[in-house]
This record gives C-alpha cells, sequence and structure tokens, in this order.
C-alpha cells in the first residue's frame, strides 16, 4: 500500500475532507491539509480530528493559515502573506499520509501555479472525489483528464452523496479509473457514522491493487 494519499476533488464543498477524515481513521494513519483558507469555522483539520478518531499528534499542522474563505492566492494577498508551492514537502511519517487539497485541481495557490502543479511534482497516488449531482460527469472526467496530462497516478474515485447507478456507472467507463465506492449522505455524523458508512461502502484492499495509467 501506498504511504501517501493525495484527496482531491472534482469542486469545493463536496464533503472530500468528511472522506479524508474516514480514509485517514481506517488506515489508522495521519492528516495533513497544507493550506486552509478561512478560520472562522471549524477548519479542515478540526473537521478530520473530530471525526477519524486519530490523536492530536497525527494531524499535521498547516503550513499556510489564512483568514479569509476564498481561493488560497487571494486570502494569501488579503492577509499580506506569499505562499511559496516550493516549500510544501510531504511530511515524513511511520504510516499512511493523507493530504487534503483545497477544491478542485486548479484551485491557485499564487497567481502562477495551482495545487496540481504540487500534485505533480509530490508525483503521489490521487483519489478524486466526486459528488453524484448533476454536472459531476463532466467535472469528473475533465478532471481525469488533467491528472492523466501530468502523468500523476489515480488510485480511483471517491463518490460522495445519493446513489446514482447511471452517473457512477458512465464516469467509470468512460475515465477507466477504478471506482473505491460511494460516502452516502449520514443523516447524523458522528465518528461511528461515518467509520460504519465508510466500511460498509469502501474496500481499502482496493487502495492496494494499484493506479490507473
Amino acid at each position: 500500500m501506498s504511504r501517501y494519499f493525495v484527496v482531491t476533488g472534482t469542486d469545493t464543498g463536496i464533503g472530500k475532507t468528511v472522506f479524508s477524515a474516514a480514509l485517514a481513521g481506517a488506515l489508522d494513519g495521519y492528516y495533513w491539509k497544507p493550506v486552509q483558507s478561512g478560520l472562522d469555522e471549524e477548519t479542515d483539520s478540526e473537521t478530520v480530528r473530530r471525526l477519524s478518531g486519530l490523536s492530536a499528534e497525527r494531524i499535521f499542522p498547516e503550513a499556510w493559515r489564512l483568514q479569509t474563505p476564498v481561493s488560497p492566492h487571494l486570502s494569501a494577498e488579503i492577509d499580506g502573506v506569499a505562499i511559496d508551492p516550493d516549500a510544501l514537502r510531504l511530511p515524513e511519517t511511520d504510516g499512511p499520509l493523507v493530504v487534503e487539497g483545497a477544491g478542485g485541481l486548479l484551485v491557485p495557490l499564487t497567481r502562477q501555479g495551482t495545487y496540481i502543479d504540487v500534485f505533480a511534482r509530490w508525483g503521489q497516488p490521487v483519489i478524486l472525489c466526486a459528488r453524484t449531482g448533476l454536472g459531476t460527469i463532466n467535472h469528473t472526467l475533465l478532471s481525469v483528464e488533467a491528472l492523466r496530462q501530468r502523468r500523476i497516478p489515480i488510485v480511483g474515485i471517491a463518490f460522495i452523496g445519493e446513489e446514482r447507478s447511471d452517473t457512477q456507472t458512465i464516469i467509470a467507463e468512460m475515465s477507466g479509473v477504478p471506482v473505491l465506492g460511494r460516502l452516502p449522505v449520514l443523516d447524523v455524523l458522528t465518528p461511528e457514522s461515518l467509520r460504519r458508512a465508510f466500511t460498509d461502502h469502501f474496500d481499502l484492499s482496493l487502495l492496494q491493487e494499484g493506479v490507473a495509467a
């Protein structure tokens, strides 16, 4: 099994932080959110800490914590700081590390570079989170194409939302990317309900079967 799993999404607000919490907990691993935009509400690291069951020591601190909940490049400018994408280096761990990006692949970190540029430099396997609602076919296939153009290995797609069998099937058929499972909408979101849903809908052995070309 890979030591690193980079979790990204087809869009913002689709549930990849909740998925990251479930994955990091199931792997008994570590979690890192390199750049956090927006500090007024619970941060993604705090959400993962609350839902994953991991100890605080398993949650790496963000490299940049930015006040305004907008794209990182703009949030950094508002805060009067400069993000240096080249300074983002994967932490060394003694177990699996789940790294969560912000929004989609082409979210800018600076006015010259995006998250996918950092992912390409890392060269680590990516899990693409995709919602199951209207528009996801286009967004997901475009994201897969962008990853392949940069030769970034793809572990698979994790769907989030209500069951949409045809949507999920056509994305798998047209992309050729394995479907890892689907995380349903949980009426009550607790560490226990999330752990149970992940166990019921995902097979960790799929993470050991290589990545899609």
